[in-house]
């Protein structure tokens, strides 16, 4: 059974860019940024945690036009910088948004929502007439992250953020309550931060906000908990 092609999909238009050769490896980084303050008299500056970094993905991508690839749209001789440009356009700026696509690169069980930083080609065999048809593409993929997504997914324990829950089959505002507030008669705060027309018509999957208590209706000034 052939092995699952990668895909870089622009989540922007939704096009899709198979991978011709599935990479030999790739790399996942992931720093974290520390402040250092030097105190006069003690051995050693202090050491304050600043802010995550961005998790990258590095890995080397073979193109290969020598020969035929139906069903990339390609033929036998075909300029591989053609199909370089393919990877490396998702750098411009698209009208739309005003920045680079937004990608989702997928190998596999491997998700990761990005954007390509950076794109390095190196063309390694060429047809007598010169033209390149094999070139080893190097490319880093910034995890990419905004305010939305770091508000429904971060999970701090203090009355200033929300908590992130899954509803699952059958759950109801008044069960999921008693799970995360010991009290099911405390489900309107959870129905009016997630603006619930029915509190009644929950679905699985469905993700809600659960406010920390207590918790003021920004609308009503009801006070809950």
């Amino acid at each position: 059974m052939p092995m699952e092609r990668a895909l870089i999909t622009n989540t922007v238009t939704n096009d899709r860019i198979a991978v011709l050769f599935n990479p030999e490896e790739y790399t996942v980084a992931r720093t974290m940024n520390y402040a250092q303050t030097t105190v006069p008299g003690l051995s050693a500056p202090i050491t304050q945690f600043v802010s995550g970094g961005a998790q990258t993905l590095d890995m080397e991508l073979l193109l290969d036009t020598y020969e035929a690839h139906s069903w990339a749209g390609t033929a036998a001789g075909d300029d591989v910088r053609d199909s370089l440009r393919k990877i490396t356009d998702l750098m411009n700026i698209d009208p739309t948004t005003h920045a680079p696509p937004v990608l989702l690169f997928t190998w596999g069980s491997l998700a990761f929502t990005c954007v390509l930083a950076n794109a390095s080609a190196r063309f390694v065999m060429f047809k007598q007439d010169g033209i390149p048809v094999r070139a080893r593409l190097q490319v880093t993929f910034n995890e990419f992250r905004n305010i939305d997504l770091e508000a429904r997914e971060i999970k701090r324990e203090t009355a200033d953020y929300s908590k992130l829950y899954t509803v699952s089959d059958g759950e109801t505002l008044s069960g999921i309550a008693f799970k995360v507030y010991d009290d099911p008669a405390l489900w309107r705060p959870i129905a009016l931060y997630n603006r619930l027309d029915d509190p009644r018509s929950l679905s699985p999957g469905m993700e809600l906000l659960i406010p920390m208590l207590p918790y003021r209706d920004p609308q009503s000034g009801e006070v809950f908990g």
